[in-house]
């Protein structure tokens, strides 16, 4: 049994809609984004940061939200949501899931916690208006590397497009968010990964309003 720390808004619906996906048991343990709010002592033992997504399992426990997908796939092959090691799909894998999480994702952050990345509050709106421009530039990136696929990886469904996904529903156009549309090729796949039940239960609150 999986305990998945869990927050709405947060990476932590990326995973679990892959234990969905999985079709494993999970335990969710709700977590307020507030970080003023106190954490569970058994979370921070294994994130002192006290963010989302933890998981634990009967043997271990991890957290980084691309990190905890890499180990889920592996540990659960059969759901092939995953190129195997020797899958020659397998390094676009996992060089994608690693630029949405440490190119995409930080861009996300000067835009959400703009006091992360400037020295005044004075500055932060300059923070927040580079965020902007790097989700620009890293969502082309990935567009443009799309390209014509059905899927991330070609004709293969996986994580990453859950991932990529999840992403997307991350974009406000109020704050100087790019609008999904500017990047026809994630809005296809993001669309398409859309109308899959694990999606259409894990992300209902987003479905119902996508500005929650």
């Amino acid at each position: 049994m999986y305990k998945l720390y869990y927050a709405l808004k947060s990476a932590s619906m990326g995973i679990r809609t892959i234990l969905e996906e999985l079709g494993e048991p999970y335990d969710l343990i709700p977590i307020a984004l507030d970080m003023d709010t106190p954490r569970p002592p058994e979370m921070l033992a294994v994130n002192p940061n006290g963010w989302v997504p933890v998981l634990t399992w009967d043997t271990g426990a991890m957290y980084e939200c691309a990190a905890i997908t890499v180990y889920l796939c592996d540990r659960h092959p059969q759901a092939g949501l995953a190129p195997s090691a020797s899958d020659p799909t397998r390094p676009v894998f996992l060089q994608t899931l690693v630029y949405c999480s440490n190119s995409i994702q930080n861009a996300f952050q000067l835009t959400y916690y703009p006091d992360r990345f400037a020295d005044a509050p004075s500055e932060e709106p300059g923070a927040q208006r580079r965020g902007a421009r790097r989700l620009r530039e890293t969502f082309t990136v990935l567009d443009d590397q799309i390209g014509d696929n059905a899927w991330v990886l070609g004709e293969r469904f996986s994580a990453l497009d859950i991932y990529v996904f999840m992403l997307t529903t991350w974009l406000r156009p109020a704050l100087g968010h790019p609008a999904i549309e500017t990047f026809p090729n994630v809005k296809r796949i993001a669309d398409k990964v859309l109308q899959r039940p694990s999606v259409q239960l894990v992300y209902a609150p987003w479905i119902e309003n996508p500005t929650y």
